[in-house]
């Protein structure tokens, strides 16, 4: 008798944990922009900036990685997103309902995929992301022009790579929101971060332009330039 009403519960008991296997928290969707800013300006291509240094210098290309975007215990997987600057880009997250606290993300592109040679989407080697299979992406690039730089055409090319040993220069970016972000089913929430190129030349380490113009090889130089990524991104009200 007894093992007859241990079957019945668990009949009972069995389509329950089933549906409760199935349902799914509604979603909504976030959408989190990059905003680019050098010397309190928004960065555009007829803009001059001055760094901490009162070197002037102008900005032709602004490029980087952001992978596997985490909101709260959410995170993206084997994703990777290539930022422009003067495309305004921004990343759509679809996430479950309910309020988030912080945002993390990884500033360049993990080891694995550095060593699993040229890629797609994000990763192909077309963006001008690539230097070679055992040098593996450009983290961020930086390129533009400044009277300060001793290169010929007064050349700015910040070129930071490297994912190896000591000379890793990826960042792990952590941020939390000012106030919780809401999300909902059927709503589009929306995030900003700032991206301050100011803190670029000068954040835990100091990066004259007249001292280095050209940085486009793996080493101290890069890693040293890689540390100051952290101190770029705020997130901001809007």
């Amino acid at each position: 008798m007894m093992n007859k009403k241990i079957i019945a519960v668990a009949l009972i008991i069995a389509p329950l944990i089933m549906a409760f296997k199935a349902y799914k928290r509604p979603t909504g969707k976030l959408i989190i922009h990059f905003v680019h800013t050098a010397d309190n300006k928004k960065i555009c291509k007829d803009s001059t900036y001055s760094n901490a240094f009162g070197e002037q210098y102008s900005i032709t290309k602004l490029k980087y990685y952001v992978s596997n975007m985490q909101v709260d215990n959410f995170k993206e997987n084997n994703s990777y997103h290539l930022i422009d600057a003067f495309a305004e880009d921004s990343i759509v997250l679809t996430l479950p309902e309910g309020k988030y606290n912080n945002i993390q993300f990884l500033l360049g592109v993990d080891s694995a995929k550095n060593c699993s040679g040229a890629q797609s989407g994000a990763l192909d080697p077309l963006n001008d992301m690539f230097w070679t299979w055992n040098s593996g992406y450009v983290m961020f690039k930086l390129e533009g022009t400044s009277p300060n730089s001793t290169a010929d055409l007064q050349r700015i090319e910040q070129h930071i790579g490297g994912y190896k040993g000591p000379y890793k220069t990826m960042r792990q970016i952590q941020l939390p929101f000012n106030q919780s972000i809401e999300i909902a089913l059927h709503k589009i929430s929306e995030a900003y971060i700032n991206v301050n190129l100011d803190k670029y030349w000068h954040g835990k380490n100091d990066l004259s332009i007249a001292a280095q113009p050209l940085l486009m090889v793996i080493g101290e130089k890069s890693k040293n330039a890689a540390d100051n990524f952290i101190g770029m991104f705020s997130v901001i009200e809007k």
